[in-house]
């Protein structure tokens, strides 16, 4: 679960926590992954397809590194707004582009940045493409694929890879946490972005989890220092895979082996850990009576983590160049 340091010299890693932050609303997401393997979310996409016409421009005026915008959320979650077939975002670096097009999750980017070369994650590059009909997100990525292919000439291809891993566990079967909980079924929960109007049924949500749905969204946490993060109808899987690095400080990819099918809301808090120079670097006051991560885990989710080695999908970037001037 990461987060990110505005005033710190951005590194790669707080630089992407920056980036998947974006959304049109102005809330913070961490966004989660596909519940699906790349194979299956694929296939159920379509299979490869392009944009009709896209360009491509290396962004220089930018003021910051996180002058970002897209008009949908570029993060593996669902969250998103249909627009037409247009795809529009500014000064992001490819990597964001890539994460987008393939679904990274915080699982499998710390192996895909040691493969990058710098120019990778630094220069920023505007994007404007258009496509037929109203596709959808995963549409969406399927044309970023191909365009990454044509105008990056960027070539991967995964492979199962034994590693470290944490496996996700309930730590007391059959009882959960206060803030995780699976999510009724009678609750309305869309993905896109949606304001009620006044002819609407009047909702009420449940104030200890965020109110929009599909995607990780930082919260106000009850103390100063501590790091408060949730989500709204989603499985299992995509909350494991959303804890390694930033806050959390795990280092090792996060597989669900909970057992608990269907989709659940939740909240996490806890003093977060940062081992970054550049987050040191602010000063950040952090709340010493808070609780660690691992600790949050179990006494407010019900869950556990313990260290195994155990199969993961890694994407291997083959080949990747700087494109030309259009």
């Amino acid at each position: 679960m990461g987060t990110y340091f505005p005033g710190a010299r951005p590194s790669p890693k707080n630089i992407l926590k920056a980036i998947f932050a974006v959304v049109l609303t102005g809330a913070v997401y961490v966004p989660l992954c596909s519940a699906q393997s790349q194979t299956d979310w694929q296939a159920a996409a379509g299979g490869k397809m392009a944009f009709g016409a896209a360009s491509v421009t290396p962004n220089t005026t930018a003021s910051s590194p996180y002058a970002l915008s897209s008009n949908f959320p570029l993060g593996p979650g669902d969250v998103y707004a249909p627009n037409g077939g247009q795809f529009r975002a500014r000064n992001f670096p490819l990597v964001a582009y890539i994460n987008f097009a393939y679904k990274i999750t915080d699982n499998q980017e710390q192996f895909l940045l040691p493969q990058l070369p710098n120019w990778v994650t630094t220069t920023r590059f505007d994007i404007q493409a258009t496509a037929q009909g109203n596709p959808t997100k995963d549409q969406m990525r399927l044309m970023m694929q191909s365009l990454l292919a044509d105008r990056f000439k960027l070539v991967i291809h995964y492979e199962t890879r034994q590693v470290p891993v944490f496996e996700l566990l309930v730590n007391q079967p059959g009882t959960l946490g206060p803030l995780l909980q699976r999510h009724p079924d009678d609750s309305p929960c869309p993905t896109t972005f949606w304001s009620p109007s006044p002819t609407d049924p009047p909702q009420t949500i449940d104030s200890r989890f965020p109110a929009p749905c599909g995607g990780l969204m930082g919260m106000t946490p009850s103390a100063p220092g501590r790091f408060r993060a949730g989500a709204r109808n989603v499985p299992m899987e995509l909350i494991a895979s959303s804890m390694t690095g930033g806050a959390s400080g795990l280092d090792r990819p996060v597989l669900d082996r909970t057992g608990l099918t269907g989709r659940y809301d939740f909240a996490i808090e806890f003093t977060p850990h940062y081992d970054d120079p550049s987050a040191q670097a602010v000063k950040l006051r952090l709340d010493p009576t808070g609780p660690t991560f691992v600790e949050a885990l179990k006494e407010q989710l019900g869950l556990k983590l313990e260290p195994q080695m155990g199969s993961f999908d890694v994407l291997v970037v083959d080949y990747v160049e700087e494109p030309s001037a259009n």
